[in-house]
């Protein structure tokens, strides 16, 4: 609901001003009229005479200040074509006086009635209170205004409030309170209110800060997250750009959703991706999405911790929430969600969602007589809906596409609906929160951008990071995310380390051959797409969205003549390498560790194999697990460590490198 503006008097509403004018202006000619009305002449024939003189001279007087009031008044309506201003005038037309006063009769009652009714003018005034910075107060009543609609939507959409809230913030390792009092003592809040904090943070200094057009979310993950087995456009980070965009469009922004999700036929896996959150999303985000539901088995304790710890260090200390297609069942995330509070962590469960609405699927399931899972491959409907909200305006074909709850053990659209619907009804409840905090400091007169904008954002270092319970401190509690260098695709950020310049005099191996190439796998439109959906679309004018981003790369070489690639790490804090390979989930060993026919070199010395173990997955091989502290290796004469690997045999199978 839009407040009222400061200074405004609500006996103005429905006021149009030009017809007060107007009623000023008749009811000063009525009075002229009424006024010669009452000297006409007598009965009396012996002083007509006197009496019309008399009258004559009463009128020209009458017409006189008659002319001169209408005067007044058309000049007045000349200055004020728009409503009257009583901040700029100093006060309402109902305060002026008529030039000539009417005479005591039912003009005067009639007078007396408009002067009634007339608006009242605000006795001193406060001045409507005015927002400084781009995000005013028009975009933020309108924000809200567009929140409600889409909150009301939601809740409609899910039967009722309760229902909604049951469904979407309550299936998470912490459940989200919004409506929690906030005690007066800071040491006293709970996780919950810290995390909640984090959300409304993060939003408020999105929408203050000037300079920031785009509310930017990426997600990193598998297959599950790229939307394979659907079209790209029924993936839930497509849905949620639509769903959440005309909030941001309101605030003069854009929402943009970085799908970085990835197939796992590159041999990546949890546990590698998250090294390269930098790349693989924009530093610049203001919310990390996670989810590897398939792989982790319980078993990503220290990955999740790791990434909780290293986007702090980002420009805009994103939150990471994690999506997982199953059902909450306690385990590792309510810890740490509990844990990292303050950080805003948290972790979304899908199934659970759905049995959280109330359907009875056990029943269903287990009826003798026709037994329906819900969940199971290709099934149709969730038993609250039989499709999408969008599905309902399709054609048959495709409106039954879109109702498919789990295509296999990728969801279909109605499982990515819920998740878009959960992650959005939370972030409204959060923007709702932040317009009420910046709508506070407007009224107070201070400018929400020394509060809010991100330039204000406290600075957090890895002192400040709590100890950590599961990642190991060397490599989780440091001042920079991990650098990485990714080829495989989608990567929307910036990479770490670079392949050096053959002639740049920095070079360390200037004058080597140096002739590697870059190899991307060539994926046609229906790559990862599903039957059912290729059917729909293949003669569809609309074809291109289904097409997914996805795609295994490397930097490749196999002949001896390929020589050398020559790599300017970034900036490092702890020294460790890796090396990945591409394309499996066990190529580590026989392309790097065991290879007879490659060297491997760091700032030019040669290293032992022997020293080389498989890690943090078997396409991957940790070279260095911290800096050398002696020896040339230890020494960057040109500011930079190089990382090399020549072929010196040619080879029966291609090496190439997917990461570093």
């Amino acid at each position: 609901t839009n407040m009222p503006e400061r200074g405004y008097d609500p006996e103005y509403e429905g006021v149009d001003m030009e017809e007060e004018d107007s009623l000023i202006e008749m009811s000063s000619r009525g009075n002229g009229r009424r006024s010669r009305r009452h000297l006409g002449p007598s009965s009396s024939s012996g002083g007509s005479f006197r009496y019309m003189v008399v009258g004559f001279v009463v009128a020209l007087i009458g017409v006189y200040y008659l002319g001169l009031h209408e005067g007044k008044v058309e000049v007045d309506k000349e200055n004020r074509e728009k409503p009257y201003n009583v901040f700029e005038h100093g006060g309402s037309p109902s305060n002026a006086k008529p030039a000539s006063a009417p005479a005591p009769n039912e003009g005067a009652v009639q007078e007396e009635v408009e002067e009634e009714l007339a608006p009242k003018p605000t006795p001193n005034p406060t001045p409507r209170p005015t927002s400084k910075g781009l995000f005013t107060l028009d975009k933020l009543q309108a924000t809200r205004a567009e929140s409600d609609k889409l909150l009301k939507m939601l809740e409609d959409y899910y039967t009722s409030a309760e229902q909604t809230q049951n469904m979407l913030l309550k299936p998470w390792s912490a459940p989200w309170d919004f409506d929690s009092e906030v005690p007066d003592n800071a040491d006293e809040k709970t996780p919950n209110h810290l995390r909640v904090e984090k959300i409304v943070d993060t939003i408020a200094r999105a929408l203050v800060t000037d300079e920031q057009k785009v509310f930017l979310m990426g997600a990193i993950g598998s297959s599950v997250a790229a939307g394979h087995d659907n079209c790209h456009y029924d993936s839930y980070e497509s849905q949620m750009e639509r769903l959440w965009g005309p909030v941001w469009e309101a605030a003069g922004m854009k929402f943009v959703f970085q799908n970085g999700g990835e197939g796992g036929g590159c041999g990546d896996s949890y546990k590698n991706q998250h090294y390269c959150i930098k790349q693989n999303v924009s530093p610049d985000v203001d919310i990390v999405h996670y989810e590897w539901t398939y792989f982790e088995h319980g078993q990503a304790k220290v990955e999740h911790e790791n990434l909780i710890r290293w986007t702090q260090m980002l420009p805009k200390q994103p939150p990471v929430h994690i999506f997982n297609t199953g059902t909450l069942e306690g385990g590792d995330d309510v810890k740490l969600a509990e844990y990292y509070g303050s950080y805003g962590f948290n972790a979304f469960y899908m199934k659970t969602g759905f049995l959280l609405g109330g359907y009875d699927y056990e029943s269903e399931k287990n009826d003798p007589d026709n037994p329906l899972d819900r969940f199971a491959w290709s099934q149709r409907g969730d038993g609250y809906h039989e499709t999408t909200r969008y599905g309902e305006l399709e054609e048959e074909d495709r409106r039954n596409s879109l109702g498919t709850v789990m295509r296999n053990w990728h969801p279909g659209p109605m499982g990515f609906q819920l998740t878009s619907d959960a992650f959005t009804y939370l972030y409204t409840k959060a923007i709702l929160k932040a317009l009420d905090l910046i709508e506070e400091d407007i009224i107070k007169g201070n400018d929400p951008r020394d509060t809010w904008t991100a330039s204000e954002r406290p600075i957090l270092l890895k002192s400040n990071l709590p100890e950590p319970v599961f990642c190991d401190p060397e490599y989780c509690t440091v001042d920079e995310a991990p650098g990485c260098l990714n080829y495989e695709l989608p990567t929307f950020g910036f990479w770490g380390a670079r392949v050096e310049d053959p002639n740049d005099d920095l070079n360390v191996h200037i004058g080597e051959n140096q002739n590697w190439t870059v190899w991307h796998q060539d994926n046609d439109l229906w790559y990862m797409v599903g039957k059912e959906d290729t059917a729909v679309f293949k003669n569809r004018d609309d074809k291109e969205k289904c097409r997914h981003l996805d795609a295994c790369g490397g930097i490749s070489a196999q002949k001896a003549e390929d020589g050398m690639v020559v790599f300017r790490l970034p900036k490092m804090e702890v020294g460790l390498v890796v090396i990945c390979g591409c394309c499996g989930k066990d190529v580590g060993n026989a392309m790097f560790k065991t290879n007879p026919d490659i060297e491997i070199r760091y700032n030019t010395v040669l290293l032992d194999p022997e020293t080389f173990d498989i890690w943090p997955e078997n396409k991957c091989v940790r070279l260095l697990q911290r800096f050398p502290t002696h020896g040339r290796e230890s020494e960057t004469p040109t500011g930079h460590a190089y990382l090399s690997i020549k072929v010196v045999n040619d080879m029966s199978s291609v090496v190439r490198i997917s990461h570093v």
